[in-house]
């Protein structure tokens, strides 16, 4: 274990460090003191594991394959950005573009993100992208989605779990959203649908493990009703395009 003291250090020289401790050895890193440095753990492969204490700047673990994360706080933008493999777990919020292009691994993010999450997700055979957010979303959640899951647990009860325009362009994956979402806020390209058993099942899966993540008590967040949106077509703008 290496534990490394972020403070003052500029991101390019931080990441050296990173690299050069993995380089030695290093399995689990700890690092302390993090403000707003980029590009943390991007394009690392590998059974590592890194503890992040403070805020992470943009472009946490993108194109990352395999490590787990930790984020003691929260997360600027583009958290996971083309991520292809790994865990990453954030103890608060999240920023815009969570999931850009993501296309393997996990993200639990204890409270909001921003606008723009996991726009161009996509999935591949067994590449099946996850994120789930505690909180409530910005709008255009899932915009030109080709793949993955995400689920949206809006906590506390008292708010709106997603934002406008949600599904926008969405043609491929399934979202899973806490409640009712009204027809106005979704994108002409998704449909609503009640969750079959399975998927019931599988949500059930999901709150157990963001409870556990997150040291919540045992059905905290347990009986919970959602709301299915998946896409009307494979070809949201098919009409779009000239025809002979």
């Amino acid at each position: 274990m290496v534990t490394i003291d972020a403070r003052g250090v500029y991101y390019m020289h931080l990441n050296k460090r990173i690299r050069q401790a993995l380089k030695d050895g290093a399995l689990e890193i700890i690092l302390k003191n993090v403000n707003g440095q980029r590009y943390i753990a991007d394009a690392i492969r590998g059974n590592f594991s890194f503890s992040i204490e403070g805020v992470p700047g943009n472009d946490l673990a993108a194109y990352m394959d395999g490590p787990h994360i930790v984020v003691k706080g929260n997360a600027q933008d583009a958290v996971a950005n083309t991520m292809n493999g790994g865990t990453i777990i954030i103890h608060g919020d999240a920023g815009d573009t969570l999931g850009y292009a993501m296309r393997g691994g996990e993200v639990f993010v204890r409270g909001n993100v921003g606008y723009r999450v996991g726009i161009h997700m996509k999935e591949y055979q067994e590449q099946v992208p996850l994120i789930v957010i505690g909180g409530k979303t910005g709008d255009f959640l899932g915009e030109y989605m080709a793949g993955g899951i995400i689920v949206v647990l809006g906590l506390p009860d008292d708010m709106e779990p997603v934002g406008n325009y949600c599904g926008t362009g969405m043609h491929g994956g399934v979202m899973f959203i806490r409640g009712n979402v009204p027809d106005y806020k979704l994108g002409r390209e998704v449909q609503k649908t009640t969750p079959t058993a399975k998927e019931q099942h599988y949500l059930t899966g999901i709150v157990s493990r963001y409870e556990n993540y997150f040291g919540l008590e045992e059905k905290t967040v347990g009986g919970m009703s959602f709301t299915k949106l998946a896409p009307v077509g494979i070809r949201p703008y098919g009409n779009m395009y000239v025809k002979f």
